[in-house]
């Protein structure tokens, strides 16, 4: 796609060539966004990524998408940092668990902006 550029910035597991390709594709991704409309959504992290994006099309040209792989498989991604700094928090906590551990990802009213949700996680 001219005008479109996606890189890996950083992801919690070593990336081979094929994975990171994958990573940057994000066009078969589960939006968060969209998904947590709907209702809370359940996610048994994996790994995860950043990805930096660069799109020409986009009002936004320049933005960062989370990506969180589900143990199933299945990508979310999101550009939420309220979920990603909840996320982060949970995961650092719980990384040199042997255990795995599921999150559940939602929504709630924001305090700043009236009429608007934000997008955050807890641990289930």
């Amino acid at each position: 796609m001219e005008g479109y550029f996606a890189e890996v910035l950083e992801s919690s597991i070593e990336l081979t060539n094929r994975e990171r390709i994958k990573m940057k594709d994000t066009s078969d991704c589960v939006a968060l966004d969209k998904a947590t409309q709907e209702g809370e959504v359940i996610i048994s992290p994996d790994y995860w990524a950043i990805i930096s994006i660069h799109n020409e099309k986009s009002n936004d040209k320049d933005y960062v998408n989370y990506i969180v792989v589900d143990r199933d498989g299945t990508k979310y991604k999101t550009g939420s940092q309220s979920f990603w700094s909840a996320f982060q928090n949970i995961d650092a906590e719980l990384k040199d668990e042997t255990e795995p551990y599921d999150i559940k990802v939602y929504r709630l009213p924001s305090k700043n902006r009236s009429g608007k949700d934000f997008i955050t996680c807890s641990l289930v």
